[in-house]
């Protein structure tokens, strides 16, 4: 009788913890999607300021494996113990796609184009991810079963919003109450290198986004071979932090400091946009960021974390409303509608399919049909 006591304890913490966790993981890929949002903002100004990618990427990975350093010590002191060769060379696997690729070749995108060009790109990253994860058998795919088409149908509704977002204007809403008023004179943000850029930097966010696809893949491969989050995003970090160094004394080896500006005065920070952009984006989205996103990979899958990215987009598409006072468009609402009804419905394909498969863990099939899994 005691046992079977325990055994319906245990049940009970586990439904809570279930229910909590589909609670948490929606709403820590939100903020993820908000510091993204923000940190790109703030990033495209330092950027314009003079700071270079690279110096970016390294004093932002240093600040970022300072913050989450305690934690590992505090909550996952055992865990260092686990860390050996293999564990050491995924996890410099993850900072090179993580972090040099990914993170490095954005800024690169990101300063010769703008912003509201660049976001549009995060949003090929769930096609990318999908698609690779589904060819290396990461991420499991049955079109003979509703979970599966729906999965499917969810990324292709929510790539068709971010489209209509981009390329659809349609009318023009008229919402004064939206509008901030700007300073007399005052010019929308443009390039500091000029439309002659806008091939190359394309090439660059493209690539940035085929790295972030083959990054949530690596996440899965490091949560297995080492389940950690702190420990896990702290090496990152540094791996990161020192790849970046190298690649700039490479670039400055191979083309000296005038022609990409890594000259000494490049590594020096004051108190102004750059610091700001430094810490912010070190502590929040690469520190905070780096901890839910291998969090939500562990718990469901490579797929997942990606597939808020377009929320980013109808994010940016409210701020610039509200903030700078930018043109709304039936178009961009309507995209941002297809946006939320594709996500939903990827995250219910998602849920049923991790019902069906710890339905199959208990020995107790699911109900129907529909609920089946590859």
């Amino acid at each position: 009788m005691a046992g079977g006591g325990g055994d319906m304890e245990a049940t009970r913490d586990a439904g809570r913890s279930g229910r909590v966790e589909r609670v948490a993981l929606p709403a820590g890929m939100v903020l993820v999607q908000v510091l993204t949002v923000v940190t790109m903002l703030m990033s495209k100004l330092a950027l314009n300021a003079g700071m270079h990618p690279l110096v970016l990427l390294v004093y932002r990975n240093v600040v970022a494996a300072a913050a989450v350093a305690p934690l590992a010590l505090i909550f996952e002191r055992d865990l260092w113990k686990k860390l050996n060769l293999a564990v050491l060379g995924w996890i410099f696997i993850n900072a090179t796609f993580g972090v040099l690729l990914a993170m490095g070749l954005y800024y690169c995108g990101l300063r010769a184009t703008n912003a509201a060009y660049a976001v549009d790109f995060l949003n090929l990253i769930p096609v990318a991810t999908f698609l690779i994860a589904v060819a290396l058998r990461a991420e499991r795919l049955s079109l003979a079963c509703w979970p599966g088409r729906t999965k499917l149908l969810g990324a292709a509704v929510g790539v068709a919003g971010t489209m209509v977002v981009s390329l659809c204007k349609g009318t023009h809403l008229l919402l004064p109450h939206l509008r901030v008023s700007h300073s007399h004179g005052a010019k929308p943000v443009t390039s500091v290198h000029g439309g002659q850029n806008m091939v190359v930097g394309t090439l660059f966010l493209v690539s940035s986004c085929v790295s972030y696809a083959l990054w949530f893949v690596v996440q899965a491969r490091v949560a297995v071979v080492f389940p950690s989050r702190y420990w896990t995003t702290t090496l990152t970090c540094v791996a990161g932090s020192v790849q970046s160094a190298i690649a700039a004394a490479v670039v400055v080896a191979l083309t000296g400091t005038g022609s990409w500006g890594l000259t000494s005065e490049a590594w020096r920070l004051r108190w102004d946009m750059q610091l700001a952009t430094v810490v912010y984006s070190g502590v929040f989205n690469t520190g905070v960021t780096f901890v839910l996103v291998s969090w939500a990979v562990a718990r469901r899958g490579p797929v997942y974390p990606p597939m808020f990215n377009s929320l980013s987009l109808v994010a940016t598409t409210v701020v610039d409303a509200l903030v700078l006072g930018t043109d709304v468009y039936l178009g961009g609402v309507l995209g941002a509608a297809l946006v939320v009804l594709g996500l939903y419905a990827f995250l219910w394909g998602k849920g049923k399919e991790l019902a069906a498969a710890k339905a199959r863990e208990l020995d107790r099939p699911p109900g129907n049909d529909d609920d089946c899994i590859a």
